[in-house]
C-alpha cells in the first residue's frame, strides 16, 4: 500500500467518537464507514462501549481486535493530541481528524513528522473515494468524474452537492483542513493515477510550496485530467501593499493566474462556473477553438445568446454560404440561417430538426461547439405523448457530437425532465440559463490554449553575485540591471555636496535629464527635470533642486530622442507562495491608471515573453498605430528576459521596476529603475 493509499482503498477502518447522535459527525462517520463495511472490516470506538448503529462499540482504540489502517476521529479538541498519540504509537498508518479549534496543532505536528504515521487534516470535513467505496464525510455522495480538494470543506461539499446535481457525481473528495501533514499539493499528485478522476476541481485559500503544487498540477496535465481553481484574493483588500507600482499594480490573483498558464490549469471565479465547466469537461469532446454556432427556436433567444458570447470572448460568425443554403432546405423560408440560426417553428412541426441543425454545423465543422437554446427538454415534459420522440432526438443529438467531436451544449427551458436525463446521458451537457452555458464552454476554450513553458529555477548560489545594496537608489539599480543585459542611456553622477555639476557633461551629448537618484517615485517629488540643454540650465536646475531636496547624489543622463516612441513597464517581485514573476504592461506615469499587465513566472523564455506582450491590450500602439512605425518588440521581450532571470537568480532582490522602458523601432532603452532588496532573512 502506497503512502497515500490508506486515505483510499484501507482494509480497516475505526471511527473514534462513533454515536446513534445524527447531530454529531461521529454518527455520520460510522454511518458512512459501515456503509463500506462490505469492502473492508470497519470497528466503532465509544469511550462507554455498548452499541452503535447496533454494532458493538469498543471503548477504546487499544480494545480493537486488530490495528485498523485508517482511524478517523471525531472528537473533542482537547482529547485530539491524546488520541492521535495513542494511535501513534499503535502503528496506525492513516489518521483523518475532523476536530477543529485544536491548539495544540503544532505539538500533533511535531508527532506525526516523527513518526510513519499520515495525517488528514484536523479541521477538516473529511473524504470520499468512489471507487473506494469509502466514506468518511458529512452526507451522502454521488460517484462520478469530479474530484474535490478543498481548503474549506463547506465549500468542498457545496461543490460536491452540485455535482450530484448537474449529474457529474464525484470521484473522490478530500477536505484538507489544517494540512498538518498530508496537503493539498500530496493529494492532487495522487489523483493523477486515479482512474476515476476525469476532471479536478480545486480549491485553495493559501498555496504554501507553490513549486511542489505546480509540480502536482504538471502531473494532472501529462494525465489529461484538467484542473479547475477556485481561489479568493481579488479584492482590493486582499492586494499586497508594496513600495513599486510593480506590486501595487498586481494582485495575488495576477500570479496565480500566471501559475496557471504555465501547467495548463483554469481559474475560475464561483462553484457555479466551476461545475458548469466540469459538465463541458467531463461530457464533451475538447472545445478546441473559440468559434460557437447558436441555435435557438427563438429570436430573441438567440440574439440574447449571441450578444453573451460575443461578451465571453467567444465568436459567433456567419456561415458560409453553402451551409446557409443547407440549413434553408431544412428550415421554414422564414428562419435565419447566418448564425445565429432561428428555427422559426421547425421544431414544433418536425422536432427532429433539433439534431439534423446541429448535425448540418458538425458536418461542416463551422464551429467549435454548438449551442442548442430554447423550448428543446420541455415538449416531452408538457405533452407525454411527445416524450419518445423528443428523448429519441436526445440520442441523436448526443451521437451526433460524438461522431463528430464536436461538442453540443443544451440551454434548455426546462430541467429535471426525462429528456434533460437522456441528453446528459448521451454526453450533452444541459443549462438552465443560456448565459450559464456559453460561459462554460467560454471557460473550457482556455485548457485549449498552449501553456506557457515552465522554466526550472536555479538561483544563483551565495558569495557568487555582489549584493543588492539596501537603499541605494536610481545609480546603483542601473548598474545591476545593465550588467544583466537592460540597456541605458549614457549617464554621469553628481555626488552628494557637489557645488558645479558641470563636470557631469563632459561625456554627455544635450539634451539631458537631472535625476534625484534616491527617489523611488521620482517624477511625484519634483525630482526629475527633463530637456536640459546647456551648462548653465544644468546648474539652475541643480540648485533649485539641491534646495528643495537636499545635497543627495544626483544622476545626469542622455535624453532619449527618438521619435515613435512607446512607453512601457518591466518589473518583477517575488511571491510568498510561487516565487518570482516578472510582468510587462503599458508604463510611463499613466501606469497604474491603465492596469495593462502581463504577468508570468519567473525566469521566462523569449517565446514566453513575447506572448506577454502580445496580450496586453496596448499591443496596437507597439505594433505600429495609426500609420506610426512598429517598435522593436524583440528589444522589449529581451528587457522582460533578462528581468526575469535577475528575480529569478536573487534571492536577496523583493522587488524590480524599470518604468518607463521607451521602445521604439530602433531598440529599448530604460530611463529610470527601482530595486528593492528583500528582507535579510528571504535572501538565499
Amino acid at each position: 500500500m502506497t503512502t497515500l493509499d490508506v486515505f483510499r482503498t484501507p482494509e480497516s477502518v475505526a471511527v473514534v467518537g462513533a454515536t446513534d447522535d445524527p447531530a454529531k459527525w461521529g454518527h455520520w462517520l460510522a454511518r458512512g464507514a459501515v456503509t463500506g463495511e462490505h469492502r473492508r472490516r470497519v470497528h466503532l470506538v465509544n469511550k462507554r462501549g455498548g452499541q452503535v448503529l447496533g454494532r458493538p462499540a469498543h471503548p477504546g482504540l487499544d480494545a480493537l481486535p486488530e490495528v485498523p489502517d485508517l482511524v478517523a476521529f471525531a472528537v473533542p479538541a482537547p482529547a485530539l493530541a491524546a488520541d492521535v498519540a495513542r494511535a501513534v504509537a499503535l502503528g496506525v498508518p492513516g489518521l483523518l481528524a475532523i476536530t477543529g479549534g485544536v491548539e495544540d496543532e503544532t505539538a500533533i505536528g511535531d508527532m506525526i513528522a516523527a513518526s510513519r504515521t499520515r495525517l488528514v487534516g484536523p479541521n477538516c470535513l473529511g473524504l470520499y473515494d468512489a471507487p473506494g467505496e469509502l466514506e468518511l464525510a458529512w452526507g451522502r455522495f454521488t460517484p462520478g468524474a469530479l474530484a474535490i480538494v478543498s481548503q474549506s470543506g463547506q465549500l468542498g461539499l457545496e461543490l460536491a452537492g452540485m455535482a450530484a446535481d448537474a449529474g457529474i457525481g464525484v470521484s473522490r473528495f478530500v477536505s484538507v483542513g489544517s494540512q498538518l501533514d498530508v496537503c493539498a499539493a500530496e493529494l492532487l499528485a495522487d489523483l493523477a493515477g486515479h482512474e476515476a478522476t476525469r476532471v479536478v476541481a480545486l480549491y485553495l485559500e493559501s498555496f504554501g510550496d507553490g513549486e511542489r503544487l505546480l509540480d502536482a498540477l504538471d502531473l494532472l496535465r501529462a494525465a489529461g485530467k484538467p484542473v479547475l481553481l477556485l481561489t479568493v484574493g481579488a479584492s482590493g483588500a486582499a492586494r499586497r501593499a508594496a513600495r513599486s507600482h510593480t506590486g501595487s499594480m498586481t494582485s495575488a490573483l495576477d500570479v496565480v493566474d500566471a501559475a496557471c498558464r504555465t501547467v495548463g490549469a483554469v481559474r475560475v471565479d464561483t462553484p457555479a462556473q466551476l461545475v458548469d465547466t466540469a459538465q463541458v469537461l467531463v461530457r464533451s469532446a475538447p472545445v478546441r477553438g473559440s468559434r460557437v454556432a447558436i441555435v435557438a427556436d427563438s429570436g430573441g433567444q438567440g440574439a440574447v445568446a449571441a450578444d453573451t458570447a460575443a461578451r465571453l470572448g467567444l465568436s459567433v460568425t456567419e456561415f458560409p454560404p453553402e451551409v446557409r443554403r443547407e440549413l434553408s432546405k431544412l428550415l421554414p423560408a422564414h428562419a435565419a440561417v447566418a448564425n445565429p440560426v432561428d428555427l422559426a417553428g421547425a421544431g414544433e412541426e418536425d422536432i427532429t430538426t433539433y439534431a439534423s441543425t446541429p448535425a448540418v454545423l458538425a458536418d461542416h465543422e463551422v464551429a467549435d461547439a454548438v449551442v442548442l437554446s430554447g423550448y428543446f427538454g420541455s415538449y416531452g415534459r408538457d405533452i407525454p405523448e411527445h416524450q419518445w420522440a423528443e428523448s429519441e432526438v436526445a440520442r441523436t443529438i448526443g451521437a451526433t457530437a460524438t461522431a463528430h467531436a464536436t461538442p453540443v451544449v443544451v440551454h434548455s427551458m426546462a430541467q429535471h425532465t426525462e429528456t434533460i436525463r437522456e441528453l446528459r446521458s448521451s454526453g450533452v451537457p444541459t443549462f438552465s440559463d443560456v448565459e450559464s452555458a456559453l460561459r462554460a464552454v467560454a471557460t473550457a476554450h482556455r485548457f485549449s490554449q498552449t501553456p506557457l513553458p515552465r522554466a526550472r529555477r536555479q538561483p544563483a548560489p551565495k558569495g557568487l553575485v555582489p549584493p543588492c545594496e539596501p537603499g541605494s537608489g536610481y545609480r546603483a539599480a542601473r548598474r545591476l540591471l545593465a550588467d544583466a543585459g537592460v540597456p541605458f542611456p549614457p549617464a554621469a553622477d553628481i555626488a552628494p555636496g557637489t557645488l558645479d555639476p558641470r563636470g557631469a557633461l563632459r561625456s554627455l551629448s544635450a539634451p539631458v535629464v537631472l535625476k534625484a537618484d534616491w527617489l523611488e517615485h521620482k517624477s511625484e517629488h519634483g525630482g526629475v527635470v527633463t530637456g536640459i540643454q546647456d551648462p548653465a540650465a544644468l546648474v539652475a536646475a541643480y540648485d533649485d533642486m539641491v534646495a528643495r531636496l537636499g545635497p543627495h547624489r544626483y544622476v545626469v543622463e542622455e535624453m532619449d530622442r527618438r521619435a515613435d516612441v512607446v512607453e512601457m513597464i518591466v518589473g518583477a517581485r517575488r511571491d510568498p507562495s510561487f516565487g518570482p514573476v516578472v510582468m510587462v504592461g503599458a508604463g510611463g506615469v499613466q501606469a497604474e491608471l491603465t492596469q495593462d499587465l502581463a504577468l508570468a513566472l519567473a525566469p521566462c523564455s523569449p517565446s514566453t515573453a513575447h506572448e506577454l506582450i502580445r496580450r496586453l491590450r496596448s499591443w496596437p500602439l507597439l505594433d505600429g498605430w495609426r500609420g506610426s512605425r512598429p517598435v522593436d518588440v524583440d528589444a522589449l521581450a529581451a528587457v522582460v528576459g533578462a528581468v526575469s532571470e535577475v528575480i529569478a537568480g536573487r534571492g536577496d532582490i523583493a522587488e524590480i521596476e524599470i518604468n518607463p522602458v521607451r521602445v521604439s523601432p530602433e531598440g529599448a532603452l530604460a530611463v529610470d529603475a527601482l530595486v528593492i532588496p528583500a528582507p535579510p532573512d528571504n535572501t538565499g
